[in-house]
């Protein structure tokens, strides 16, 4: 790891903690992972309202295995993309009861061969309920990380390859968390805050 990328994880560090935080409601691990699929272009604010209701009517995997497709679609209609997401929903859903017993699987094969989950997605999952390091791609980390020069690439699997070899293995899951963060309170698509930024001395596109 070089001087200048530890130094810029230090001030993350110091400006955002060291606690890994999951920001989508839950009580178990499926209720995240539909969580997940849900925030997909939406904010986590918006998935937690949906979700406080949803996740009383369908209190089970079976329910939502077993959901009306209207009636679902009706329930999340206030999150994007909804007609997509309560079908990948509900298939997801039913993958899980038939193929994996109910639990949700911990390798990348198998949570990327369930309907709506995508390598993103999946490694949110790997690394808040199995802890295992991996490094989320969205748009924040993506956009942060060719500023920082950490990465050239803009294809997310090409980013996370990059990540992997300049961060260290125990900032992996970390890292996503302080980069959300980060973008959304400084380092913005456009116009971002470069005069009131803790990295700006330390940054590859300052200005």
């Amino acid at each position: 790891m070089t001087k200048r990328t530890k130094q810029i994880l230090e001030r993350l560090d110091e400006q955002y903690g060291t606690q890994a935080i999951c920001y989508l409601n839950h009580e178990n691990d499926w209720q995240l992972l539909i969580a997940v699929i849900l925030s997909a272009q939406c904010t986590d604010a918006r998935v937690n309202i949906v979700t406080k209701d949803l996740f009383q009517k369908y209190d089970t995997l079976e329910k939502f295995a077993a959901a009306d497709l209207a009636q679902l679609e009706q329930d999340i209609h206030s999150i994007g993309f909804y007609h997509s997401k309560a079908k990948n929903i509900i298939s997801c859903c039913k993958d899980l009861i038939l193929k994996f017993g109910g639990e949700v699987p911990s390798s990348i094969e198998d949570l990327t061969s369930l309907a709506g989950v995508g390598r993103k997605t999946a490694n949110v999952i790997r690394g808040n309920i199995y802890h295992e390091p991996c490094i989320v791609v969205d748009t924040h980390v993506k956009r942060i990380s060719n500023r920082l020069g950490f990465t050239k690439e803009t294809d997310p699997a090409k980013v996370e390859q990059d990540l992997m070899k300049v961060l260290p293995k125990d900032h992996w899951i970390l890292y996503n968390m302080q980069i959300i963060t980060f973008g959304r309170n400084i380092c913005f698509a456009r116009n971002p805050k470069c005069s009131e930024c803790f990295l700006q001395d330390l940054c590859q596109k300052s200005g």
